[in-house]
């Protein structure tokens, strides 16, 4: 009998391959491809940190005990390259300033923690902050810094709402006042790295901190609360 193209379980004939054979080595060489990636971008940050923000691509593929070709096999070109390291260091800021915010209960210490957090991120990775300084005309990396901005003054705005409501207070300032105290305390910090950190990070942190309060205790002043849970507050700011 003439074995037909439909017979493709006829003996003698191989099994075609199983699709679903087909997709798990496409995950494996994706994720085996992303993990090289990965890799890339941390000797990107070493070669950073190592040279300066003016590192070139040469140096980054030195580090990265690789040649220039291989990294172009994973970035079209630098700017792709340093838009990815631009996302690391954004992932470090955000880790930093989020749990900082997150543990204190006290309105001036939720200042204070936000404020030095940042500050530290500029303390111990400066280098890597002057960096985003450096390429922040970049529209990719400018998209990350405000996208990393955005995440940082949400979080802080559903802190400083839920700390306003605890008091009685109407929480519609929370959003603008969260906005207004990262981009200040970014544009601050901007300068200090810029200036070689010519102020001690525990006096800038208490500068900061004590020019923003002002503000934001003046308004819990004038504020109408009920007799009784100002009085509370009052004790326990002794």
């Amino acid at each position: 009998m003439r074995r037909t193209s439909t017979d493709v379980n006829a003996p003698g004939t191989p099994p075609e391959p199983a699709e679903p054979a087909r997709s798990g080595r496409r995950d494996r060489w994706a994720d085996h491809r992303e993990q090289r990636r990965q890799e890339l971008v941390g000797a990107a940050v070493q070669a950073l940190l190592r040279h300066g923000p003016t590192v070139d691509m040469d140096q980054v593929a030195a580090t990265a005990g690789v040649s220039k070709p291989v990294l172009y096999r994973y970035f079209a070109d630098k700017a792709q390259l340093w838009l990815a390291v631009s996302e690391v260091v954004a992932a470090r800021v955000v880790d930093a300033v989020a749990p900082a915010v997150e543990r204190v209960r006290e309105e001036r210490a939720l200042v204070e923690a936000t404020i030095d957090a940042y500050l530290s991120i500029i303390e111990s990775e400066p280098t890597l902050y002057r960096f985003l300084l450096h390429e922040a005309g970049h529209p990719g990396i400018q998209q990350v810094v405000t996208g990393t901005s955005r995440q940082v003054a949400t979080g802080l705005a559903r802190v400083i709402g839920d700390r306003l409501r605890a008091l009685g207070l109407d929480a519609g300032p929370a959003e603008p006042w969260a906005y207004g105290l990262v981009g200040f305390v970014q544009a601050v910090g901007d300068w200090w790295a810029t200036h070689g950190q010519p102020i001690r990070r525990a006096a800038l942190t208490d500068y900061l901190t004590t020019l923003l309060w002002s503000g934001i205790e003046g308004v819990r002043r004038g504020a109408d609360l009920p007799p009784e849970l100002t009085r509370a507050h009052e004790r326990i700011e002794r």
